[in-house]
């Protein structure tokens, strides 16, 4: 009997650390690992580089005063659209003292001038008409007082623009200050009792308005240099603004800088383009920024396959084709183009070929 209890025990006892030994083996076994797939794909591929800038008119004018002084009245309101010769603002003369109290003596001495050589002329003619003095002697005292009286209304027209802008003599006023072109007014940066001052070799000038022909936008913006050699002159792009973000905007591009600037670190060459004319330019507003996709180049309808999934060695190029379920062989291929994503398949595979997803 005991040793029958015995044998059960070292039964049991085996029957124990068989089952914990198969416990422990199916716990420590791993799964058999399952790799993703993908198929090559008929897509167009396109190659270009972005460049970031803003929407400018191809031409924009400040209107600055021929005159310094104190903006009395403003006639028109950014966004207005103008002709050459409206009237956009009027100017009160603030005269300068020094000015003033030169044309004013100036105009005292040239009167005191033409008195004398009125006087004079007035004696010669006498002397003239009772045949004292000859004519051509006469003639000297006559040319004196026209002289002596253009000098004195010269004065008086000077005197007259000081004091208000405009004088008989000059009938447009410079008081009016008047659209150069035809164009829309973008801003207006003065406000009705602002000091303006007129531009000369000194001073840039008060800015009164600012005009533009919003019907010639060009793009402004920069591209890196190490796609800048890539770029030719007449080359398209798509430009895309951000307050307009459902729609894009075709453009040409026109010029390349000769000169690379440094910009946070990095080299940027300044790139424009003129928009080509389109109904959606009117939603566009001077100084909307926008990006553009210059297209380098393009291949449409080709054999692609995302680019994460090739393995790159030496100087050839390979990916593994499914021969059987999760059964892969590595087979070469020739590529072409890519955008960074998707890159061509000019040869090695075929659409129906199935690929292993590379893990990257």
């Amino acid at each position: 009997m005991k040793k029958i209890i015995l044998i059960i025990s070292g039964v049991l006892f085996l029957a124990l650390c068989v089952g914990t030994t198969y416990f422990l083996y199916q716990k420590e076994k791993k799964p058999a690992e399952v790799f993703s797939t993908e198929s090559p794909q008929m897509i167009d591929i396109i190659k270009k580089t972005v460049a970031t800038g803003t929407i400018e008119p191809r031409r924009e004018v400040l209107v600055k005063p021929q005159i310094s002084g104190i903006i009395e009245k403003i006639y028109v309101k950014p966004g207005q659209e103008i002709k050459q010769g409206t009237v956009l603002a009027k100017i009160r003369i603030i005269p300068e003292m020094v000015r003033l109290n030169e044309s004013e003596s100036a105009l005292n001495t040239s009167k005191i001038n033409l008195d004398l050589a009125e006087k004079e002329r007035i004696r010669q003619q006498k002397l003239f008409e009772d045949k004292v003095i000859t004519q051509f002697e006469f003639i000297k005292y006559e040319q004196d007082y026209l002289i002596k009286k253009e000098q004195y209304e010269n004065a008086k027209n000077n005197l007259d623009l000081v004091k208000n802008g405009s004088s008989a003599r000059i009938k447009s006023t410079t008081t009016e200050i008047k659209a150069t072109i035809d164009g829309k007014i973008l801003d207006i940066p003065v406000k009705e009792g602002s000091n303006v001052i007129q531009a000369n070799n000194f001073n840039e000038g008060t800015t009164i308005a600012s005009l533009a022909k919003m019907d010639d936008l060009i793009f402004k913006g920069k591209v890196p240099e190490s796609e800048v050699g890539k770029l030719q002159i007449g080359m398209q792009l798509n430009l895309t603004i951000g307050a307009l973000s459902s729609d894009t905007f075709p453009a040409r591009l026109e010029f390349i800088a000769s000169k690379g600037i440094e910009d946070k670190g990095a080299i940027q060459f300044e790139v424009k383009a003129g928009l080509i004319p389109n109904k959606k330019n009117d939603k566009i507003r001077a100084g909307f920024s926008a990006n553009a996709d210059i297209i380098l180049d393009m291949k449409p309808r080709v054999l692609a396959v995302k680019e994460k999934n090739i393995e790159f060695k030496n100087d050839c190029t390979f990916v593994y084709v499914e021969t059987s379920k999760q059964n892969f062989v590595r087979k070469q291929i020739i590529t072409g183009l890519s955008d960074d994503l998707f890159i061509e398949i000019k040869s090695g595979i075929t659409k129906n070929d199935v690929l292993k997803v590379l893990d990257k």
